[in-house]
């Protein structure tokens, strides 16, 4: 029988993607599925409505995570109003799937390779935000698109400017919330387990830009973008798409 025809292989798509000129972006997701003995990990709308966006405006992506391999997905992104429409269609999507439980170690991927770099949230980025820190800042310094969502900037923390100095001092930014945190039932966790993104990065020198609770909100300084929940992540997509153009 004739075999069926074979959808094109992710090193053939990348060859395509090259020929054509087409932009590369990195998104980079948490490795960690537990903080404080209490399960995390991807928060997966967070990385399924940039996908689909930066799928259709035919920017080549890559998965990646501090470790490599299988992504942890938080389970209550799955639940109620947070499993998107989009997220949905990635748990039924080969190609996605394959991408982010095979995803690259930070250590295999080059900053010289893409055109910017988007981090995906979730509490488990409290656990190992510090070993995404110097690929972000390499990204920010080499003024590359270089973007965050939710717990997402939690990488910024531990992230420097070429100079050394903090890499959000003198920059506006945001990022979940002090207030989101209380209302997710996740103060008590964090504070036992990590650090308030709002409150270090205000200590840092950066401007704190709160949105409304659970509402988008998206903030660019330079080529540093931060967005600062759930809500969010369509909006920060679209604005790395008009950077990237």
């Amino acid at each position: 029988r004739r075999r069926p025809p074979q959808p094109p292989s992710r090193c053939t798509m990348a060859a395509v993607a090259e020929a054509s000129g087409a932009k590369k972006i990195l998104i980079l997701s948490t490795s960690a599925g537990a903080m404080g003995g209490n399960p995390t990990g991807l928060w997966l709308a967070e990385l399924a409505e940039p996908y689909y966006l930066f799928k259709e405006a035919g920017i080549e992506m890559t998965i990646a995570s501090p470790t490599g391999g299988a992504i942890p997905i938080d389970a209550g992104s799955l639940k109620g109003d947070f499993f998107t429409a989009e997220s949905k269609q990635f748990m039924h999507d080969a190609d996605a799937l394959d991408a982010l439980f095979h995803s690259k170690a930070i250590a295999d991927v080059s900053v010289d390779d893409f055109d910017g770099l988007y981090v995906a949230g979730g509490h488990g980025c409290c656990v190992d935000g510090g070993a995404m820190a110097p690929l972000v800042s390499a990204f920010y310094n080499a003024g590359k698109l270089t973007a965050a969502d939710c717990h997402g900037p939690y990488c910024l923390i531990d992230a420097k400017k070429a100079d050394g100095t903090p890499l959000v001092a003198g920059l506006e930014v945001t990022a979940f919330t002090n207030l989101e945190e209380e209302q997710a039932g996740a103060t008590a966790w964090v504070q036992s387990n990590a650090l308030f993104m709002e409150t270090v990065f205000k200590e840092q020198g950066a401007t704190f830009n709160a949105g409304d609770p659970w509402s988008s909100n998206v903030v660019t300084s330079g080529n540093l973008v931060t967005a600062q929940n759930p809500q969010s992540a369509t909006a920060a997509a679209n604005k790395c798409i008009e950077m990237l153009a």
